[in-house]
């Protein structure tokens, strides 16, 4: 048994520091890079001498990444959700690299809210995620797809433990399930081409995506909106119990995101990248099992989460 240990240590090690030659030759591209994941990736990658293209929603952010970074780095302005931005990002990646191709894809833009019950959302709360962390990956990939295989480089795509498992509603689990599809179809397809597609599936991590404004006064507002037939049907305890626990499970994300940037960095410079990385202790022990039990098991557990409605039967 201690043999059998010892091999599996070093056949980690051996994975883990297998890393691809030439780094400082190679581009990466990041979306989503004025805060977070993104960010910190980028300002790793530089370190590690790579040619990194950052892609920044907004010139503030575009700017201070730049000034804390060296020459290595590169921005760009992008907003996912617009097709002549996607395509004027392209062009401009397309002329960075030349010939040799893009080394790395990472898909990191992403939005969390609205989130809250799927009842009291609207299809527009739900397009306003979907639009981003879906449709918008998926554009991107599109357009950057001939570049990463002239290099036969990698795509990694940011999805979460909430793309394994529903803990809320909205459009961000709806989002990320559709990232694990997309990232499991085109893993497979690519395959021939010499391509390799990593999924990073956080856990619980404390960013910009979880919004500014007080959490709170979001829920309000979403409980105000309502018709007066849906408020009766929740009642008030609903409303203050559910919130509550919202709050809790954001005080209780981690703020070290190493975990998850190491992942990230992996999957871009390791020849052996693996399919999925699942950051976080809550990941590993909380959400992982929940997705691998038997589906009347997990609905039981999660069902114990949620506060019981007025009008329950």
């Amino acid at each position: 048994m201690e043999a059998l240990t010892d091999l599996s240590f070093m056949y980690r090690w051996f994975k883990n520091c297998n890393l691809v030659r030439d780094l400082s030759e190679k581009y990466v591209f990041i979306t989503g890079c004025d805060s977070g994941f993104g960010n910190t990736l980028a300002k790793q990658l530089v370190g590690r001498g790579m040619r990194v293209l950052a892609a920044c929603l907004t010139e503030e952010g575009a700017q201070k990444l730049q000034q804390d970074t060296s020459y290595q780095l590169q921005t760009t302005l992008l907003d996912v959700t617009k097709s002549e931005s996607i395509r004027a990002a392209a062009q401009w990646v397309r002329a960075q690299v030349g010939e040799q191709g893009l080394w790395a894809l990472v898909n990191n833009a992403g939005v969390g809210l609205p989130s809250g019950p799927n009842e009291w959302l609207t299809k527009e709360d739900f397009v306003k995620v979907i639009n981003v962390n879906l449709v918008g990956l998926i554009e991107v990939t599109l357009h950057m797809l001939p570049m990463v295989k002239r290099a036969r480089g990698r795509v990694v795509n940011m999805s979460s433990s909430g793309g394994r498992v529903a803990v809320i509603g909205g459009g961000y689990c709806v989002s990320k399930f559709g990232v694990e599809a997309f990232s499991d179809s085109i893993r497979r397809e690519l395959h021939y081409f010499g391509v390799k597609v990593s999924i990073i599936e956080p856990g619980n991590y404390r960013t910009s995506i979880l919004g500014k404004e007080n959490l709170e006064l979001r829920m309000q507002k979403l409980w105000e909106r309502l018709p007066q037939e849906t408020r009766d049907s929740y009642g008030e305890e609903y409303f203050h119990i559910y919130t509550d626990k919202l709050k809790n499970m954001m005080q209780l994300a981690e703020p070290r995101i190493r975990d998850v940037i190491n992942s990230m960095e992996h999957a871009v410079v390791s020849r052996s990248p693996r399919v999925r990385y699942n950051p976080g202790l809550d990941a590993k022990l909380l959400y992982l099992p929940l997705a691998k039990l038997p589906t009347p098991v997990t609905d039981f557990i999660l069902s114990r989460y949620l506060p019981r409605p007025a009008d329950s039967v």
